[in-house]
């Protein structure tokens, strides 16, 4: 095969099971009959497209149709990139870059200036343009003692709420996170549904069934859950894996997780993708109970059409600099560009000016989200700082408050 051999089209629906065949194959996967159900009313929805040469089918790649909340509390059209698949006969010939190259030309004729996807392999991603756009933690506490916390919990009651109602009470008030955080993707009914309230977990069956716990009326916060049982002969007791917690204030937040770590018949809660500002370790009394175990990049996202992103967001100070922005793969973002941005106003236009800044366009998408400083790139080499005082002058103009954070993984 030669890559002139190889063509991009549109995937039709009737091929869907096709297309999941090549995705089952390049990930090992074997799923039974209800997933691939699930799978399939997902792609149904989702922009596909496909590699073939002649009529088989060598490359897949799908787009779920999202809108993602940025800095500042505005959002934009942002397709989720998924089943991103290679024939193993068909490795390291271009296929993968002719899927992303047919990407980006559809989010350019569709106005939609940004790109998102979860990386299941980090190092693959970066030369197409892609930066981490949000970070996540996982928290592991040992609840074989009761949870010791420096902030007394909100005294109110919880309550739980059945699955089948959760949407219509969760989701008003996750739609109210979106404003305050970047990366938060707006859920549909049946993303809640299937995604964060189904029946049965797809990753480990031995998991039950999501539960949902509220406090406050009105909404004050919430907590989806599942447990797992323990092993009675080895003594091990069981464990809660808690999926989503949000909360108004820490003293809700101190409730919600009394209520997990004191489930009876457990003795760890672990939650993976917490936001890296929970403020879960700042008020835990003991952190040999609660531990950070580990940090990862979350959400990545690709700056498409950097004008128009850029002029989505906020800018918390004034700043006038000009960006020397490398993007070999999308001419339009790649040059000089002056950039004047305030509370006020925004512009952002070509120059012939010298630049006070130098860098990827993929250091200025997790820029752009709030997931790295300029300064912090500048140290680590990844940004000329051409004029001294022009990284933190621009970090000033891009601080938003709280860090973007994504849980929905897709």
């Amino acid at each position: 095969m030669n890559a002139s051999s190889v063509r991009f089209r549109d995937v039709p629906e009737s091929e869907i099971p096709r297309a999941l065949a090549l995705a089952y194959l390049v990930f090992h996967e074997s799923p039974e009959s209800d997933l691939r159900s699930r799978h399939e009313k997902t792609l149904a929805t989702c922009l596909r497209i496909g590699a073939y040469e002649d009529d088989e089918l060598v490359g897949f790649a799908a787009a779920h149709p999202f809108d993602l909340s940025v800095p500042g509390g505005g959002e934009l059209a942002c397709p989720g990139l998924t089943f991103v698949s290679v024939a193993p006969t068909h490795r390291r010939r271009g296929v993968l870059s002719g899927m992303i190259g047919e990407l980006f030309a559809r989010c350019v004729a569709q106005g939609a200036p940004l790109v998102a996807l979860w990386a299941s392999e980090a190092s693959i991603y970066g030369r197409f343009g892609f930066g981490p756009g949000s970070y996540g933690t996982t928290v592991e506490i040992d609840t074989r003692r009761p949870l010791a916390l420096r902030i007394p919990p909100d005294p109110r009651p919880l309550r739980l709420v059945d699955t089948e109602a959760a949407p219509d009470v969760l989701g008003p008030y996750f739609e109210g996170t979106r404003s305050r955080r970047a990366g938060r993707l707006a859920r549909t009914r049946d993303w809640w549904h299937e995604e964060w309230l189904a029946e049965k977990d797809e990753e480990d069956d031995e998991f039950s069934p999501a539960r949902v716990v509220v406090l406050g009326e009105p909404l004050a916060g919430y907590a989806i859950y599942r447990t797992k049982q323990g092993e009675a002969a080895s003594q091990v007791r069981g464990l809660v894996r808690l999926d989503e917690l949000e909360a108004d204030s820490p003293e809700v937040a101190a409730a919600l997780w009394t209520y997990l770590a004191g489930i009876d018949l457990t003795d760890r809660v672990r939650a993976w993708g917490r936001p890296v500002d929970d403020p879960l370790p700042l008020f835990a009394g003991d952190l040999d109970q609660v531990r950070v175990t580990e940090e990862f990049p979350a959400l990545w996202v690709r700056l498409v059409d950097v004008r128009t992103a850029l002029a989505a967001r906020s800018w918390n100070a004034p700043v006038d600099v000009v960006l020397e922005v490398r993007d070999p793969l999308l001419p339009a973002n790649d040059g000089t560009f002056r950039l004047i941005a305030s509370p006020d106003g925004f512009s952002y236009a070509p120059t012939g000016d010298a630049p006070d800044l130098s860098l990827e366009v993929r250091d200025l998408a997790s820029a752009f989200m709030g997931s790295v400083t300029v300064s912090a790139l500048v140290a680590a080499g990844l940004v000329t700082e051409h004029t001294p005082g022009a990284a933190p002058m621009l970090d000033a103009a891009l601080s938003a408050g709280l860090s973007p954070h994504t849980a929905d993984a897709f």
